[in-house]
């Protein structure tokens, strides 16, 4: 383990978060053997420890960013949507992408995510929750929460935010791939490059910059950037209420399943 790399491991899950700050700058790095997709548990860790990190004044920047070199991340957990039982866990479980959405939107900090592979879901709703995102050319995007019969209900805010509304409206309904040259026109990424080499080295280029910025200006930045969400705690609790209710249906129950298994 590298100095000061702290990791949180469930064993239940198989999967993790390993947090390294070093040189002003928090590392924060998730991982899951399914495509790196999201429990509650890793998502509650997550929330923790990006709201550490921006709570800790001798961090300049946030790097978050999944490991492997496949997915980014394939979103919410079939295994745990398939295992919800009434309506207020299920809540509790979408709930768990706001917290990480609003910890990387309220963190004084830049987060910088790091998008080496396709992702999905709420995985969208991670890279939209940044304030500058590096992906490569294969690094396609979609939303496909209706394909099981939910909805982007709690990650729409944010994407809508990044995206614009009418580009929001398009990932909803159809559910297919866009590419990642598609997601930097619509402002999902902000830069994409040929290959990983290229992505780390401008992530670090601009880290070693941003680490020695002013901080009450990214401060004051990252309020513009995201001003008029103060409300939205009340927000995504109510449309995480909309999510929970809706896997308990009959129709997406089926639909989940039938995913799952593939």
């Amino acid at each position: 383990m590298n100095p000061g790399q702290t990791t949180s491991k469930d064993p239940r899950l198989d999967g993790r978060v390993a947090v390294e700050v070093r040189d002003a700058v928090a590392t924060v790095q998730f991982s899951h053997p399914k495509s790196n997709s999201l429990p509650s548990a890793l998502l509650r860790k997550l929330a923790d420890e990006i709201t550490k990190a921006g709570g800790n004044s001798g961090v300049k920047v946030i790097v978050l960013r999944s490991e492997g070199a496949g997915a980014f991340c394939a979103g919410a957990s079939f295994d745990e949507m398939k295992a919800v039982t009434d309506a207020p866990s299920g809540q509790e479980f979408f709930a768990g992408f706001a917290r990480v959405m609003l910890a990387m939107i309220r963190a004084p900090q830049f987060v910088l995510v790091r998008v080496h592979g396709k992702t999905t879901g709420g995985g969208v709703g991670l890279v939209a929750a940044s304030d500058y995102s590096f992906a490569v050319k294969g690094a396609a995007l979609k939303l496909s929460e209706l394909a099981v019969g939910l909805g982007p209900f709690v990650i729409g805010p944010v994407v809508e935010r990044k995206c614009g509304r009418g580009p929001f409206a398009a990932l909803s309904v159809d559910a297919d791939w866009r590419d990642a040259d598609w997601a930097e026109r619509h402002g999902l990424y902000s830069r994409v490059f040929d290959d990983v080499e290229q992505l780390d080295a401008a992530l670090e280029k601009l880290v070693q910059s941003l680490s020695q910025s002013n901080p009450e200006a990214i401060k004051q930045l990252k309020q513009v950037f995201w001003a008029d969400t103060e409300e939205w705690d009340q927000l995504l609790e109510r449309r995480a209420a909309i999510s929970g209710a809706l896997v308990l249906s009959a129709h997406t129950r089926a639909a989940i399943e039938r995913f799952a298994k593939r």
